[in-house]
């Protein structure tokens, strides 16, 4: 008899989302975590008696409580949580800014819908058309790839709205450089345009304290520091795993979340390991104000999605970062979100990386540590073109590489949305070993916890 009817590996929120749902349903349920908080991607550190959050910008696939069918309400319905003490903050609002023109956006479409035929009348007809396509469009169903960017060119004829678009959705969820998946474009399109951003009361902290203890409350196991070393497997199916330190433990089935490479690696799954780890990697810069004052055209702005160049350039910088585009996000732009008085502001820049040149400099910790102070001041550079001298009177800044993003998220080459290669399935060679995550392709914090629960009711409760 095995000693768990499911393992699961990466304490990250697919992972916690999984064991919640297994859990549930009375099965023995262990989390292996590697490090010793959870969360993954989306989990939290300390710098100056501050919490700083390294993956919540904004929650997308917003929805009120009465929408029975929206993501979001369906995934506490599947983890047993209460939708109505789950307090939400929506967006302000966003925009687009690109040199030529901008866009703004909210959780009502309607806003978008005005921008467009402000800026580009002769395409807002065709919009609004293909909106109603991709609203009825499964991005689930095993068809081959297709590309979104095609998709945009033959229904707006408009390359800069197409950019415009694109940039957002790309940004908070693509692992491909210059195209998207036409699925993985609608998936993005519905959760930012469609249902929109929102912030939970709280912190990520808070959040992954609730899902923790409704994983616990339904006897789930959860163990920190327990790195996993291989999967191991005999013919067609797994038997468990061995950790770092030697300890084998058996399971009825295994699901892993540090993506395709990485289950690939410990499980001897026989794959071109190298075409399916993702290009697009990050730096963020998080600097922590005294107050902020925002240019008066951008006051009141949640997430700015910002290019410096005419047109967009999603794809790994020749540099070690490209500041010319990227996303700046202010937490504390949500609306009812109160902050205390004598509480510092923050504002988040995100910006393209090539984890190669990052990978050298981590070699040498004082030239890792210059690149990180030159890097920043590059972005802060870049971003005080659109809200000027933003830094004055700074308290402190930080920052995390994509080698931050690979050590704690077990993503290779630190690709936050994992392969451009996606499994829909979350099947592998072996009949109980599956994935889940940003390698299925779901993405976004609701996303990611989708995937784990979806797994779980498709191959582990029958």
């Amino acid at each position: 008899m095995a000693d768990y009817q499911l393992i699961i590996i990466g304490g990250g929120l697919s992972g916690v989302a999984a064991g919640i749902r297994s859990a549930r349903f009375g099965q023995k349920t262990l989390i292996v975590e590697g490090h010793s908080l959870p969360g993954g991607l989306n989990s939290y550190y300390y710098r100056q008696g501050y919490l700083l959050e390294t993956g919540l910008h904004a929650m997308t696939n917003f929805a009120a409580q009465g929408s029975k069918h929206a993501p979001l309400n369906r995934l506490f319905r599947q983890l047993k949580l209460s939708r109505k003490k789950f307090i939400t903050h929506e967006q302000m609002g966003s925009e687009v800014i690109f040199p030529q023109a901008s866009l703004r956006f909210s959780n009502e479409l309607d806003l978008l819908c005005e921008e467009i035929a402000r800026h580009f009348p002769a395409s807002i007809d065709r919009f609004r058309a293909m909106v109603k396509e991709i609203d009825a469009y499964d991005p689930f169903a095993e068809v081959p790839w297709q590309s979104a960017r095609n998709f945009l060119r033959d229904r707006l004829a408009e390359p800069l709205l197409e950019d415009m678009l694109l940039l957002p959705l790309m940004v908070y969820g693509n692992a491909e450089e210059h195209d998207m998946d036409l699925g993985q474009f609608a998936i993005m399109f519905r959760a930012l345009f469609l249902e929109g951003f929102f912030r939970p009361e709280g912190t990520i902290k808070d959040l992954i304290d609730m899902l923790l203890e409704q994983y616990a409350q339904f006897g789930g196991e959860l163990r920190f520091r327990a790195s996993v070393a291989a999967i191991i497997n005999k013919d067609d199916t797994v038997q468990g795993i061995r950790l770092e330190n030697g300890e084998e433990i058996t399971a009825d089935a295994v699901l892993s979340t540090v993506g395709i490479p990485g289950t690939a690696q410990l499980s001897g799954w026989p794959l071109d390991i190298d075409e399916y780890i993702g290009r697009m990697t990050f730096m963020e810069t998080i600097s922590m104000l005294p107050e902020l004052h925002l240019p008066p055209e951008r006051a009141g702005r949640t997430i700015l999605f910002y290019s410096l160049n005419d047109e967009l350039r999603y794809h790994r910088p020749a540099e070690p970062i490209d500041p010319s585009w990227g996303v700046i996000c202010f937490p504390d732009n949500f609306q009812g979100l109160e902050r205390q008085n004598d509480a510092p502001t923050q504002v988040r820049v995100t910006n393209a990386a090539n984890y190669d040149l990052w990978q050298q400099a981590a070699a040498d910790r004082e030239q890792y540590r210059h690149l990180k102070e030159a890097c920043g001041r590059q972005s802060v550079a870049a971003v005080s073109k659109i809200l000027g001298n933003y830094t004055q009177g700074a308290i402190f800044q930080d920052s995390f590489t994509p080698m931050t993003i690979e050590r704690f998220t077990e993503k290779r080459g630190g690709a936050v949305y994992g392969s451009p290669i996606k499994i829909k399935s979350g099947r592998t060679p072996w009949s109980n070993l599956f994935i889940a995550g940003t390698d299925q392709g779901y993405l976004g914090i609701v996303g990611a916890m989708l995937s784990g629960v979806t797994i779980v009711n498709q191959h582990l409760l029958t």
